[in-house]
């Protein structure tokens, strides 16, 4: 029998079947897709542990037909050490993680106060161009108005530039 008509026939979902087949470690046989075939011995067991789980037994206190009753509990002083060792490097790892976080952290804040320092300087230095550039414009402002007053008034050649030359009154008739 497949899966499917052995959950049927005992009346429970394929699911609880595989439980229970790995659980008491049954060696069933597969077709060529890999799908558990169920004999009538396999069946006979189910049904056996079926029985015992509605009378309240727990399912790792039950044994199938033929099978050894799974030893829970009994470990072995390497597989303690192992698991001591694995539970240890994973807190100092974890620990190291926290380090790193928190390192990562402290480096990014300083740096954001040394761009926030040096922005701070910029804009001051900004701010002291700016005003210097303005004293600057008012100078060149006011030596260009004194340029201008001393070429006007200063210069001899500029001052006969600037008065109309006196036309004869013929020229000035006929328009020559």
């Amino acid at each position: 029998m497949n899966m499917t008509a052995v959950s049927k026939l005992l009346n429970v979902s394929p699911r609880t079947v595989m439980r229970w087949v790995k659980q008491l470690n049954l060696q069933l046989e597969r077709n060529e897709l890999g799908h558990y075939q169920f004999s009538e011995a396999d069946i006979t067991s189910l049904q056996n542990v079926k029985d015992q789980l509605a009378k309240g037994v727990l399912l790792q206190d039950i044994t199938a037909e033929g099978q050894k009753k799974k030893r829970i509990g009994i470990v072995n002083k390497t597989e303690i050490q192992m698991d001591y060792n694995q539970h240890e490097f994973q807190e100092r790892l974890d620990d190291l993680e926290r380090t790193i976080n928190r390192k990562a952290d402290d480096v990014v804040s300083y740096q954001l106060l040394q761009h926030r320092k040096e922005m701070e300087e910029l804009i001051k230095k900004i701010a002291s161009l700016e005003q210097k550039v303005q004293k600057l414009e008012k100078e060149a402002t006011k030596t260009e108005h004194k340029k201008e007053k001393v070429l006007i008034f200063d210069h001899p050649e500029q001052k006969t530039s600037f008065q109309p030359k006196r036309k004869n009154i013929i020229s000035s008739i006929f328009g020559l």
